[in-house]
């Protein structure tokens, strides 16, 4: 019960921190917010047109793409950690997880999603290969 208590207290102490930021910053925060304060701030240049532009997809791909393959490092720091217990059998293991993610890397690259240039190689280099 006694680990429990400290994990719960933690879960307490990070919700009543999350509660008091957001009741502090109502009362805190701005009354009368102006043009001005609303405004993005562009290195001390006016603003040109409106922030709020529609971002391309691709964007969204390179971040599902980034989480996918920068996970791996969750897996592979507790295999660094074990990496004399495991012996050749856990480097086996690794080795294969990693040819496994080299594999995926190559077929998103081939796929053209990390192809940021739009030019007639990448769309037919896309269209060669198959859906």
């Amino acid at each position: 019960m006694q680990g429990w208590l400290s994990i719960l207290i933690m879960i307490a102490l990070g919700a009543g921190f999350a509660l008091i930021s957001v009741v502090l910053s109502s009362f805190l925060g701005p009354r009368k917010p102006t043009p001005e304060k609303l405004a993005p701030y562009e290195c001390g240049m006016p603003p040109v047109g409106d922030a709020r532009e529609r971002q391309s997809v691709k964007f969204y791909l390179v971040a599902m793409i980034f989480l996918l393959f920068d996970i791996e490092i969750a897996f592979l720091y507790p295999w660094a950690m074990a990496l004399r217990d495991l012996g050749w059998n856990g480097f086996a293991q690794v080795l294969l997880f990693i040819a496994l993610l080299l594999a995926g890397y190559v077929y998103v690259w081939r796929k053209g999603a990390l192809d940021w240039g739009g030019d007639q190689a990448t769309a037919r280099r896309r269209s060669t290969i198959g859906d």
